[in-house]
C-alpha cells in the first residue's frame, strides 16, 4: 500500500501470492518477535526531526501496527472528508505511539514535519503494514541470479 495525497487505505485481496515456505524471506504476514508472540511497535528515526517549542528535536519514535478500526475512524473525520490529503496526518498520528519525549502525537503537530520526515513516515507505514520485512527480492539482470537486498530507509541508523 502506497499512503498518497488522496490516500485509499487498501485491504490485501485474498487472490494475493502465497509465499514459499522455503523462502529464506519471512511472509509479511507473519511477523514474530518469539515463539507466538506477534510484534505490534516498531522503532524508527526520522531523518530530519521534529521540534517543538523548546527548540528539542524529536527524531525516536514508535508506531504501532494500524488496525481497521483506525481506517473507519480517519474516513470518519471531519477535516478528512473535507480534504483526503489530510487523511495521512490522521492516520500518522493515530499508530504513532511516541515521538521523542512526546507520548501523543496530533495531525497538528506532524504538520509541522518536514515533507522528508513525512516521505519517510510513509513509507515506514507501508512496510511494516504490508510488507513485514525489510528484504527485497530482486534478479541480476547479467546473470539472473535472484536474490534479496534490505531496504533501508534515509535517518535509519
Amino acid at each position: 500500500m502506497i499512503i498518497l495525497p488522496n490516500a485509499q487505505f487498501l485491504i490485501p485481496s485474498p487472490q494475493s501470492p502465497v509465499p514459499n515456505p522455503q523462502s529464506p524471506i519471512p511472509s509479511p504476514q507473519i511477523m514474530r518477535r518469539k515463539k507466538d508472540t506477534l510484534c505490534t511497535e516498531f522503532a524508527f528515526t526520522l531523518p530530519r526531526g521534529l521540534s517543538d517549542s523548546e527548540h528539542r528535536i524529536h527524531r525516536h519514535g514508535v508506531m504501532r501496527l494500524a488496525t481497521a478500526k483506525d481506517e473507519i475512524l480517519v474516513q470518519q473525520e471531519r477535516r478528512v472528508q473535507e480534504n483526503p490529503a489530510y487523511g495521512v496526518l490522521v492516520m500518522l498520528a493515530r499508530v504513532i505511539t511516541r515521538l521523542g519525549s512526546l507520548n501523543s502525537v496530533s495531525p497538528d503537530l506532524l504538520e509541522e514535519l518536514l515533507l522528508h520526515d513525512i516521505a519517510y513516515l510513509r513509507e515506514f507505514y507501508n512496510r511494516i503494514n504490508q510488507q513485514g520485512d525489510v528484504h527485497i527480492p530482486t534478479q541480476c539482470p547479467h546473470c539472473n541470479t535472484q536474490f534479496s537486498v534490505e531496504l533501508e530507509l534515509a535517518g535509519e541508523s
